[in-house]
């Protein structure tokens, strides 16, 4: 099985292109913590290279910027090359499947300005009240 979640900050500003056939493609860095200091107590952080591909591309591209907070699903690639003066060169990179939204309440003014649809319809005001029935509930 090949399946990799991160969660971390994109390092710089999404590069997306478009290849020969018109398929969109964007290319990212998402900086990760390690979960665990060193032995002199510096956080480490490991720079994971992505890529992702058509809405999934097309999405990254227009929503996320750098600095942001951003959880990807997806998986591991290897792959290799001869760059232009001839020399072989190998590639991981992490396919993205999936991507979203990871911030906290603090960035409510980045979210805002996401230009993302609101609903025109509150579900909530549909929703009844519980009463004073709960003995049952677990919480």
């Amino acid at each position: 099985m090949n399946k990799v979640m991160l969660v971390g900050n994109i390092c710089k500003n999404p590069e997306q292109r478009t290849t020969q056939s018109g398929i969109p493609v964007t290319s990212f860095t998402v900086a990760v913590n390690r979960r665990f200091k060193n032995a002199d107590g510096t956080q480490q952080t490991d720079y994971i290279n992505c890529v992702a591909w058509r809405s999934t591309a097309e999405f990254i591209g227009k929503y996320f910027s750098k600095g942001m907070k951003i959880g990807i699903v997806g998986s591991i690639q290897s792959r290799s090359y001869d760059d232009k003066d001839g020399n072989r060169r190998y590639v991981t990179e992490v396919v993205v499947d999936e991507a979203e939204f990871v911030t906290s309440k603090g960035d409510k003014q980045k979210r805002e300005s996401y230009d993302q649809p609101q609903p025109d319809y509150d579900y909530a005001e549909d929703l009844e009240p519980l009463g004073d029935d709960t003995e049952g509930l677990p919480f």
